[in-house]
């Protein structure tokens, strides 16, 4: 088969989403277009470890899929290394340990690399919602706080600033000429829903590579599970306020010019108009217009204060600093 060889990466951590990875991983297997092999890299979990061990030990011996231990300090940034250090693919793909991808996923990723100048091509994530519909209040503004493709990204196969970590993939020399996630972001198992560790890995790429080119294509699709914790509000205002924090370690990180790039154009003209939007439905009488209103307004005000709390205490220490440090205000 002509085109790059693909070595999928799904990193994963609890037994909780035991049947999230097993899907996971058949949608990989069932692709039009084969994975040259499928990394399952266990975040820390001896018994997990263990489980998936015994659950593929047919397809490991047959080289179809590895399971391997996460190799570096505990998160999802060192998962994802410990992938990008075992894979024997020209391309890896990741894919969210709780998400399923349709028949063509890697195909379309593996057409997006005609140009050698390509480094990265991502896809289009869609929410499934454990309660079989999006909550009424929950504007799709803000479907990145669920992990999925929101409402004012670019449509089509267009060239971004970053692709997103759960629906991506990478040319294997963009990890050579910019080397791999940086551990201080990103998520870390059950603790506070961090992010932007693919952001961050990209403006460094295209720095290094100022050739660079990174490509969403919004037909390599993948459903991802939405579970009921995180249909509901609370958990709509902790993920913003990690979300801002995360942005400070990236402005930190990048500078704020590149750093926060999409998000001035974001919060300027998607967010305001999905704002009008809710108003007018309101006004229409149609169901949840006021709460989507409200919850834009609320998810950038929170975003706003983590992104300020963590910049004044980077700022204080003189330094960068990691995620844990800026939440617990250490140096």
């Amino acid at each position: 088969m002509s085109g790059p060889d693909i070595s999928v990466v799904i990193c994963v951590y609890t037994e909780d989403r035991w049947e999230d990875i097993l899907a996971a991983v058949a949608s990989v297997r069932a692709q039009s277009r084969p994975a040259l092999e499928t990394l399952l890299v266990v975040d820390h979990n001896a018994a997990l470890l263990d489980r998936l061990a015994k659950e593929f030990k047919e397809y490991t011996a047959a080289g179809d899929v590895r399971v391997l231990a996460n190799a570096g300090p505990r998160g999802l940034s060192a998962g994802r290394n410990t992938g990008i250090a075992a894979a024997r693919g020209d391309v890896i793909a990741f894919l969210d340990d709780d998400a399923v991808a349709e028949r063509d996923w890697l195909r379309h990723f593996a057409e997006g690399y005609a140009d050698p100048r390509v480094m990265a091509v991502g896809g289009r994530t869609e929410p499934v919602w454990a309660s079989g519909r999006r909550p009424a209040w929950f504007p799709e503004e803000f479907d990145w706080i669920v992990g999925c493709t929101y409402k004012g990204l670019p449509t089509g196969l267009v060239r971004v600033r970053n692709v997103l970590g759960g629906n991506a993939s990478f040319r294997r020399t963009a990890f050579d000429a910019a080397g791999g996630f940086a551990t201080g972001i990103g998520r870390d198992g059950d603790k506070r829903p961090l992010g932007c560790e693919e952001t961050e890995l990209c403006i460094r790429l295209t720095r290094a590579r100022p050739d660079a080119i990174l490509l969403i294509d919004d037909r390599a699709v993948i459903h991802h599970r939405v579970p009921e914790a995180r249909e509901h509000f609370g958990y709509f205002r902790t993920r913003a306020y990690a979300e801002g924090l995360s942005k400070a370690l990236v402005a930190r990180s990048v500078g704020t010019d590149k750093g926060l790039e999409s998000e001035r154009r974001y919060a300027t003209r998607v967010l305001p108009a999905g704002v009008a939007r809710g108003l007018r439905d309101a006004l229409l009488a149609r169901p949840g217009g006021a709460g989507r209103a409200g919850a834009i307004v609320a998810g950038v005000l929170t975003a706003a204060g983590g992104y300020v709390m963590g910049s004044v205490r980077a700022r204080r220490a003189g330094t960068v600093f990691t995620v844990a440090e800026i939440e617990g205000g250490r140096r």
